[in-house]
C-alpha cells in the first residue's frame, strides 16, 4: 500500500493547502497505479519545527520559507 510523506516547516501552509496535497497526491498515486489503490494510498503530512530544517548547513525558519515563496532571497 502507497504511503506518500509530506514533511513541511510549520506554520507555512494552510489547513486548505494541506488538504489539496493530500488530494492531488493520492490523484496522482492512482494515476500511476490506479483506481483501486485509491482507498489504501496513505498521504502524511508532518511538519517540522520552525529552524529545525536546514539546506547547505543553513537553519530554514518559517519566515524564511514564506520569504522563498513570495519570490524573496533568504538574507
Amino acid at each position: 500500500m502507497p504511503l506518500i510523506n509530506v514533511k513541511l516547516i510549520e506554520g507555512v501552509f494552510t489547513a486548505r493547502q494541506k488538504q489539496e496535497m493530500i488530494r492531488k497526491l493520492t490523484d496522482t498515486m492512482v494515476s500511476i497505479e490506479g483506481e483501486n489503490l485509491r482507498p489504501v494510498t496513505w498521504v502524511v503530512i508532518e511538519e517540522v519545527k520552525s529552524g529545525d530544517w536546514g539546506v547547505g548547513g543553513n537553519p530554514l525558519t518559517t519566515n524564511d520559507v514564506k520569504a522563498l515563496a513570495d519570490g524573496k532571497s533568504k538574507d
